[in-house]
C-alpha cells in the first residue's frame, strides 16, 4: 500500500511519527532486529543486550503499545515476537538510507540527535 504523503492526515501523520520514535531509540531498534523472526522472553532479550530486565520491559512495553511487538505468556515468562510483518522493511530501510546519506557525504552525527553533520 502506497501512501501519498500530500494526502495524509494528522492523525496518521502522529502515529507514523510515533512508530519512528519508538524504533529511533537504539536500544528499542535493537530489540525489534533481535525479535525479526523468533520469539524471546524478557530475560534473554536483556542478556543479549547487555542491560537490566526492568528496562528491557520498559523498552517493551512502549513497543507493545504502538503495536509493534506483541506478547505471549507462558507460565511466569513472557515471550515477546514482532507484531506488523512491516517492522523488518522499517528497519532495512533506516539500514540502506543511513548507508545511502553516508555514501552521499552526509554523515550521521549521533550527537546531534540524528540530524546530519
Amino acid at each position: 500500500m502506497k501512501v501519498q504523503v500530500a494526502s495524509v492526515g494528522a492523525a496518521e501523520v502522529d502515529r507514523a511519527v510515533a512508530v519512528l520514535r519508538a524504533a529511533a531509540d537504539p536500544t528499542r531498534y535493537r530489540l525489534l532486529c533481535l525479535l525479526d523472526g523468533q520469539e524471546l522472553p524478557v530475560s534473554a532479550l536483556a542478556g543479549l543486550l547487555g542491560a537490566q530486565v526492568a528496562a528491557v520491559s520498559q523498552h517493551l512495553a512502549r513497543l507493545r503499545k504502538l503495536g509493534l511487538v506483541r506478547a505471549r505468556r507462558e507460565g511466569t515468562r513472557v515471550y515477546y515476537r514482532t507484531g506488523p510483518a512491516g517492522i523488518r522493511r522499517l528497519l532495512e530501510d533506516a539500514a540502506l538510507l543511513a548507508d545511502a546519506c553516508e555514501e552521499g557525504g552526509h554523515d550521521v552525527d549521533p550527537a546531534s540527535s540524528g540530524r546530519y553533520a
